[in-house]
């Protein structure tokens, strides 16, 4: 079925006008309530760092997949999005299809065989083709979303849905915390890591909130929200970062700025970006009011949430948060583990020693006793360039490229609050762990991929809209 994009008459919201008057079927609703118990499935299994927890979502995607190929059948047409965020991922499976082909020599005498040793680009063979599948089960989950994200009330029961649980988990990471319980849900212990809520890795769920609170500030701070709903989108601020807080991750803390930035940024800069003039000097002082409102509410969210953890008797998780504790732990070796990385770019520049192959490279090039293994370069973004080389790399800065252009046209175009204001909470979200990568692998926890991925679709999706508000629409704007 061919689709024509069409622009509003009147106003600047783009939408598909082959989808707006569609009536979701019941199969395409069971199809979206699985989509989001999937990632929450994901978070409360311990971030989905094991393998059978891996292998359940792995299951749930294929049932949706299987689901959806029957919802295309019974409606005689295939729902399917064509925005281009697809293509990187693409690209990074095709790399690692190509890194499991035989074309790296070994230089064994030709005497003692008589064909020619050979073996994969892949350093770590095995690890590359699980992250292969992994980047699949991505890839159709991102698909998915974007097919099945499509109208106003979708949009928000995924953002009610992602503020409520986000809240929630947090909550209880403040709880366990507090009680001192031992053990993730008082069962797992974690051995060499440091846990938080339902993750292993504190820092990671600091990375979750990331997201989360900036989705819900974008809305406390838009005007789509009515004032008797603030108080909830302020509770639940509040827990998310005083569970960023006891974290005492420093990573956490500054992608938390980097959000409250973002997002205050995002709303001095909203008369410029919407082309209004102000002619009036009540005007011109109304936006000066509103301008120093944010300002002065950000300033208030972070002394509220560092006077909070005080408080509750976080000092120690404050001032890791700050650098000033714990000055020997292992993460700290982040500068070994950078240049180590820098050794294999430099040996592996193209194509790179293999997706996940880090832990095996490192090997070869550790100055280190070898005591201690080391599966992650605690940089995303020199891991990438480690594991995939510069292909591999360019894959994901177009990511960040087309997320950000097709977002920031949103932002920039849409006359509907909501839609402007959860663009760009997800967008903001995204930027935070996207900051958060350059001094760890929150993106390498499951869980955080698939919230990501939600975040993505968010930030970018085109809703469509019934008549009924676009005739609205158009009467507001002709006003």
């Amino acid at each position: 079925m061919s689709k024509q994009i069409v622009q509003k008459s009147n106003t600047s919201d783009w939408y598909d006008a082959t989808l707006v008057d569609e009536k979701t079927s019941r199969l395409s609703g069971v199809i979206f309530f699985l989509l989001c118990a999937i990632s929450i499935f994901a978070v409360l299994a311990f971030g989905a760092v094991d393998v059978w927890s891996l292998g359940l979502l792995s299951l749930f995607v294929g049932v949706a997949a299987v689901l959806w190929l029957a919802d295309s059948w019974l409606k005689k047409e295939i729902s399917l999005n064509k925005n281009s965020l697809q293509i990187p991922l693409l690209g990074l499976i095709a790399i690692g299809l190509i890194q499991l082909l035989p074309l790296r020599s070994l230089n064994i005498s030709a005497d003692l065989l008589r064909v020619p040793a050979a073996q994969t680009l892949s350093l770590a063979p095995y690890t590359t083709r699980f992250a292969i599948v992994q980047l699949i089960v991505y890839f159709v989950f991102f698909a998915l979303l974007l097919a099945f994200i499509t109208n106003q009330k979708r949009l928000r029961q995924t953002v009610l849905t992602v503020i409520i649980f986000g809240a929630l988990m947090a909550f209880f990471g403040i709880l366990q915390r507090l009680a001192g319980v031992e053990g993730v849900y008082g069962l797992r212990e974690a051995a060499t890591n440091v846990k938080f809520a339902s993750y292993i890795n504190q820092h990671h769920f600091a990375a979750l909130m990331e997201m989360t609170i900036g989705l819900t500030l974008a809305l406390l701070f838009g005007k789509a929200t009515n004032k008797d709903k603030r108080i909830f989108l302020i509770i639940a601020v509040a827990v998310m970062g005083i569970a960023i807080l006891f974290t005492g991750s420093r990573g956490g803390l500054i992608s938390l700025v980097a959000v409250l930035v973002f997002i205050v940024a995002a709303n001095l800069l909203k008369k410029q970006g919407s082309g209004e003039k102000v002619s009036e000097s009540g005007e011109k002082s109304k936006n000066y009011r509103r301008n120093f409102t944010y300002v002065v509410g950000g300033l208030a969210v972070m002394f509220g949430l560092f006077g909070a953890v005080i408080m509750l008797g976080g000092d120690d998780s404050l001032l890791r948060g700050v650098g000033l504790a714990n000055p020997e732990e292992a993460s700290n070796g982040r500068l070994h583990f950078w240049q180590t990385a820098l050794k294999i770019i430099s040996d592996y520049p193209i194509l790179g020693a293999g997706l996940d192959a880090f832990g095996v490279a490192f090997t070869r090039y550790d100055t280190w006793n070898g005591t201690s293994r080391v599966e992650q370069a605690h940089n995303d973004y020199l891991q990438i360039l480690a594991d995939a080389g510069i292909l591999g790399f360019a894959c994901v800065a177009a990511f960040i490229f087309l997320l950000f252009k097709q977002s920031l046209r949103i932002i920039t175009k849409t006359s509907d609050n909501f839609r402007r204001n959860v663009a760009v909470g997800a967008l903001a979200g995204c930027f935070g762990i996207l900051i958060h990568s350059f001094f760890d692998f929150p993106l390498r926890t499951p869980a955080n991929g698939y919230f990501f991925l939600i975040f993505a679709v968010l930030a970018t999706a085109s809703i469509n809209y019934p008549k009924l508000y676009r005739k609205r629409g158009r009467e507001s704007s002709s006003q």
